[in-house]
């Protein structure tokens, strides 16, 4: 990280170090904004004090981001579109990413103060989206290829997905658990605990469940929700420091010659496959000086491509020794030949065994591009752990107490932990982003309905409400403030 700044001028470093301010502060707000449900059971339970639950998530955060891997960080990256992501104009890039943090932010903080626990995936998702249609429409593209429509209804998907599923799944194992311990302790709310037993806390086991599934809840939120911010800074350092940061400096003599193998057997695949890619590739047609332009992808250049990348490599065995503007010509390449292998992918008349072959071949490729510095990781893991520390107390009064009309009993506080931890847990495996806000809150909603406890129809409305609102809310401020911030520079 000590170079980072070497060889810039003044207003790149402070537009630079204004722009990771703003994605640390965003995984600030998102640790006490969506962590908060994390610990909400745990703390509303009794089953640990707030200062060591909020403490102890936090450790767990940190770990998550740590531990994580980048999956998710470039899911959420390639919601933008190749295009997008193959224009490293700093300016541009500024202006993309300032946009889509303000958005977010603004979002994310006024939702905090009134203590609705909307879902910072869905504020993050939806400024990208937001910033992908605006550049879409100042760039006098189709609309429809302004954002990754594919990729965005797969995210789309996890996250409508995923709270059902925590609905349906936390009430069974409530109910799992009424049948199989009906007089179990465990079935009673601390108030009632405390009236009855005279006793503050749960009993051994219950308590010993609830802070194991908590801690498991703030781990994989850390690897889910944790990703989202290495991909916002990696978006940062390749729209603003191009040259450093369009390809992993630190990649080996031997990840470099995987990347280069890859694309000769990329070739030998779609020659392998020509009678079913040949139209669409254009093989044999293409002339060697069809390369790809400067901001855009055509599949029917896909041979000059790899021609090009493999006589760009040839004998590369450090990335350092390539120039800065070859750097952004090899990701170029490297960026439209992935693209066009995923479109390959959904075409029909492949076999599946072809197909899988081609994922293979997509993940040498892009070993060198999909990275994250470990400082990126370090930094994220920390405004993300710090975070979780402050700013608990109003969603978790609305976890605990707000969405039941009764308040919550041990045993709905485990089944919606356990089956939050779970599902994100599942969801890092697919790389998927989900939002941890929604998975635990539709949880404990689920378990209130298998409880017969009844829902607090004005706070349920409230949420469902943030729910709706967030996604096209967060698109507009940040299409707005592209639009704004495009046409300040020029």
């Amino acid at each position: 990280m000590i170079d980072l700044f070497s060889g810039l001028d003044a207003w790149v470093v402070v537009s630079l170090m204004l722009a990771l301010t703003f994605v640390l502060a965003f995984e600030f707000i998102n640790g006490f904004h969506d962590t908060a449900n994390a610990v909400a059971t745990v703390i509303y339970t009794k089953a640990m004090p707030p200062h060591l639950a909020v403490f102890f998530s936090g450790v767990f955060n940190f770990l998550g981001v740590l531990l994580g891997g980048v999956g998710v960080a470039y899911a959420i990256v390639h919601l933008l579109p190749v295009e997008l992501l193959i224009n490293v104009n700093t300016g541009h890039g500024l202006a993309m990413v300032f946009s889509l943090l303000a958005a977010a932010i603004t979002w994310n903080l006024g939702t905090w103060y009134f203590g609705i626990p909307a879902s910072s995936s869905h504020t993050l998702i939806g400024s990208i989206l937001g910033v992908g249609l605006a550049n879409a429409l100042l760039s006098d593209i189709p609309l429809g290829d302004g954002v990754n429509w594919q990729k965005a209804i797969d995210i789309a998907l996890s996250l409508v997905v995923s709270p059902m599923a925590g609905f349906a799944v936390a009430a069974l194992v409530l109910i799992g658990l009424k049948w199989w311990r009906p007089l179990s302790k465990m079935h009673k709310t601390p108030d009632q605990r405390r009236k009855l037993d005279d006793k503050k806390h749960p009993p051994f086991w219950n308590r010993l469940v609830l802070v194991i599934s908590a801690m498991g809840v703030s781990f994989v939120h850390g690897s889910n929700d944790g990703q989202k911010g290495i991909g916002l800074i990696m978006l940062v350092l390749i729209g603003i420091v191009p040259a450093k940061f369009v390809l992993d400096l630190n990649s080996t003599t031997y990840q470099i010659e995987r990347t280069r193998d890859a694309t000769l057997h990329m070739s030998q695949f779609y020659q392998r496959n020509a009678a079913t890619l040949g139209e669409f590739l254009a093989l044999g047609k293409a002339k060697a000086t069809d390369l790809p332009e400067q901001f855009s992808c055509n599949p029917q250049q896909t041979e000059p491509t790899i021609a090009a990348l493999q006589s760009s490599l040839a004998g590369v065995t450090d990335y350092r020794d390539l120039s800065a503007d070859k750097r952004v010509e090899v990701r170029r390449y490297l960026l439209c030949l992935d693209d066009t292998a995923k479109k390959v992918g959904k075409l029909p008349g492949l076999e599946a065994r072809e197909k899988a072959d081609l994922e293979k071949l997509r993940k040498d490729l892009t070993a060198t591009t999909e990275y994250a510095p470990f400082w990126v990781i370090v930094a994220v893991a920390l405004a993300l752990g710090l975070g979780t520390m402050v700013g608990w107390k109003r969603v978790v009064l609305t976890v605990g107490e707000k969405i039941g009309k009764q308040g919550m009993t041990y045993a709905q506080g485990m089944s919606a932990q356990i089956t939050a931890a779970c599902a994100i847990g599942m969801a890092n495996i697919f790389s998927l982003p989900v939002s941890t806000t929604h998975v635990l809150s539709s949880g404990v909603a689920g378990t209130m309905v298998a409880n017969k406890s009844g829902l607090q129809g004005g706070t349920v409305k409230t949420i469902l409400l943030a729910w709706v609102l967030t996604l096209p809310a967060s698109m507009g401020l940040a299409a707005g403030l592209f639009w704004l911030a495009s046409k300040a520079i020029g």
